[in-house]
């Protein structure tokens, strides 16, 4: 039998958004009563609103889009590792002991409380050194708890830069406090929103007894 865990947070109006970014936003279009038999609403955010999945078109201007993405990557064995620190940055010494037979994905708990509905500049992100290593391992797509893998304030991003050389995937803003550390299956395809440099994702692990 398998269990399932659900790791991703639910997308509602005010959540967090990185400034000047587009907000969660909703309305009905139709409503039922006496001349319309059906509720119909809308919403309109950004693509980076919520657990999404990066496209190499977010950080190089002739990368591929979402829709591109072979959804292989987004699909299969991952580990799911205890990442937290003190530093700003997850350094490799913070996760190369559990690298051991490593499946080809991995999600990085980096914060202890996330706060969906409030944003932070602080948040823990990558090294760009974590992400070589995890490529040298076979790693191909990486996820976190955080609304990136850069810093908030980086001009430069470097940890997306290592991602863009090495064609590794990107899993951003997901619930990592909803489940324990190890192995599962993760299924996080994201939506094939045509040309985009992202698309929201529902997130789940698998583990079966």
């Amino acid at each position: 039998m398998a269990r399932i865990i659900d790791i991703t947070p639910s997308v509602r109006a005010g959540m967090a958004i990185f400034p000047g970014d587009a907000e969660y936003r909703t309305k009905n279009t139709f409503g039922i009563g006496p001349e319309c038999p059906v509720n119909v609403a809308e919403f309109s955010m950004s693509a980076h609103c919520g657990a999404h999945a990066d496209a190499p078109l977010h950080y190089d201007a002739g990368g591929a889009s979402i829709d591109a993405l072979a959804l292989e990557d987004f699909i299969g064995p991952a580990r799911v590792i205890d990442a937290r620190g003190q530093g700003p940055l997850c350094r490799p010494e913070d996760v190369e002991k559990f690298l051991a037979d490593v499946p080809q994905r991995v999600l990085l708990r980096l914060e202890t409380q996330v706060d969906y509905m409030e944003w932070r500049d602080d948040f823990r992100a990558l090294a760009p050194e974590t992400v070589d290593l995890l490529h040298g391992k076979g790693v191909k797509l990486v996820g976190v708890d955080v609304p990136s893998v850069d810093p908030a304030t980086s001009k430069d991003l470097p940890a997306h830069m290592a991602f863009l050389r090495h064609d590794m995937r990107i899993l951003e803003n997901l619930r990592l406090n909803l489940t324990e550390t190890g192995d599962f299956e993760l299924i996080a395809l994201p939506l094939k929103l045509q040309g985009l440099d992202a698309a929201p994702v529902r997130a789940v692990l698998r583990r079966f007894d």
